[in-house]
């Protein structure tokens, strides 16, 4: 076993201890909050001018995993119909049309723009959802932040008691914060629907003996930390104080839809990733930076058109219903809502798989919706058969650097691995990304 191996187990023997005692001691497993985005050392605001006029204070990052088909629904080409198949295009109340699947989203264009001339370097899944979050090739000696991890490192957390950074419905590896540690971990919620599980003292544990066993703790960690010095140890340090003061927090009942009216969580609809979409805006409605809520389902190289078309429908309800209401309630100037994708899907369809699509990195799109952003337009353009970027290509680092920009980021701004090697949130020195500006106001 190399050094590199000893070093993680160890890492994850400390991690376990301290996983054990406060289930021993405290009587609650804060697993959640192992890693759970407790940043007390980010940056803060960005020293010189950067960002549009109007910097949004949070993110709402819809990530389409699977490969989501450009063409049957934000970058249709109804007068090429060898590429478009039987999909229609129907017109918006902005600058541009969009699909049928997606009539919703249709009557709030004027409020969002779409970016028809994504590109990435990565045709498979993992890889490309892990260049999606991260802006970096995954490699085998190294774990990048991913881009929650980089918002809450630069910004800090808005509200005190709360995570920063949540995922919701999509892979927990989304939520990792690799190099910049346990405090800039997002928190992988399985299910909307859910809460925030053990974050409540249990009936069984009273006060007197939940503050008795506290002390308990913070002696063995007094300990634990004069035997083992590391900085991964120390990252531990504030564990208890932190998950004390969440569970005692107002703002953990954001975390239970169930709380909100019937009528609202009827308007976004039943199925997982609308109830997400309400989730996240009640997030946000209590200062968590970046919220991501996965909606799955876009791997088409089968049946490509009915695929799509049920996906589009649950995606078309709840962006549209997410954008309503955070308008109605004064969240939609602050908040950035984003579509993502790790790639599209092939002009070409494959008639012998029943009409299938398969993985197209080369060209996709994406949107951007609030927050300063001018709606009811687009950005880039594909060519006639949207196999290629045909004019301002945006690239999967150009759209993290975006988002990083519309937050007032610096997404060039270096930061060091433990190890000393740099990083940026916008990627590396070849292929670094610059913010698309223009699309906002």
């Amino acid at each position: 076993m190399n050094q590199q191996e000893l070093n993680k187990q160890d890492e994850l023997t400390r991690r376990q201890i301290m996983v054990n005692a406060a289930r021993s001691y405290l009587g609650v497993t804060v697993a959640p909050m192992l890693g759970g985005t407790l940043a007390t050392g980010a940056l803060g605001a960005t020293k010189k001018a950067v960002g549009p006029s109007k910097v949004a204070e949070h993110v709402i990052f819809l990530n389409m995993h699977g490969g989501m088909s450009h063409l049957d629904t934000f970058d249709p080409k109804p007068r090429n119909k060898e590429v478009q198949g039987p999909v229609e295009a129907i017109p918006t109340n902005g600058d541009y049309e969009v699909s049928q699947y997606l009539p919703e989203f249709a009557k709030i264009a004027d409020r969002a723009c779409v970016i028809r001339s994504m590109s990435s370097t990565q045709g498979a899944h993992e890889q490309g959802q892990y260049m999606l979050h991260r802006s970096y090739q995954p490699r085998g000696t190294i774990v990048h932040p991913a881009i929650g991890s980089w918002i809450v490192r630069h910004k800090g957390r808005k509200n005190s008691t709360l995570p920063g950074f949540v995922t919701v419905g999509t892979n927990p590896k989304n939520a990792s914060a690799g190099f910049f540690g346990a405090e800039f971990q997002g928190v992988p919620l399985g299910r909307p629907d859910e809460g925030l599980k053990d974050s409540k003292r249990p009936n069984s544990v009273s006060e007197a003996d939940f503050t008795k066993r506290l002390a308990i703790a913070d002696v063995l960690n007094k300990k634990f930390h004069e035997t083992y010095k590391s900085p991964d140890v120390k990252s531990y340090d504030s564990l208890y104080d932190e998950a004390v003061n969440l569970m005692k927090s107002e703002d953990l009942k954001a975390f239970d839809i169930k709380r909100e009216p019937s009528a609202t969580r009827s308007k976004y609809g039943n199925d997982r990733f609308a109830q997400g979409c309400l989730l996240a805006r009640r997030l946000v409605e209590v200062g968590v930076r970046f919220v991501e809520v996965g909606l799955g389902g876009w791997d088409t190289h089968y049946d490509n058109f009915n695929s799509v078309e049920a996906r589009a429908a649950v995606l078309d309800k709840g962006f549209s219903t997410l954008g309503a209401d955070l308008e109605d309630k004064g969240l939609l100037e602050t908040t950035l809502v984003v579509i993502g994708t790790e790639f599209g899907r092939t002009p070409h369809i494959v008639t012998e798989h029943n009409n299938g699509r398969d993985h197209h990195p080369a060209c996709f799109s994406a949107v951007m919706a609030g927050a300063g952003v001018k709606g009811g337009t687009t950005y880039g353009k594909s060519d006639k058969e949207a196999r290629r970027p045909d004019s301002e290509p945006v690239s999967v680092q150009d759209f993290n650097a975006t988002i990083g920009y519309a937050l007032g980021i610096d997404s060039h701004k270096i930061l060091h691995s433990p190890s000393g090697r740099p990083f940026r949130m916008a990627g590396a020195d070849k292929g670094l990304g610059n913010p698309v500006k223009s699309i906002f106001l």
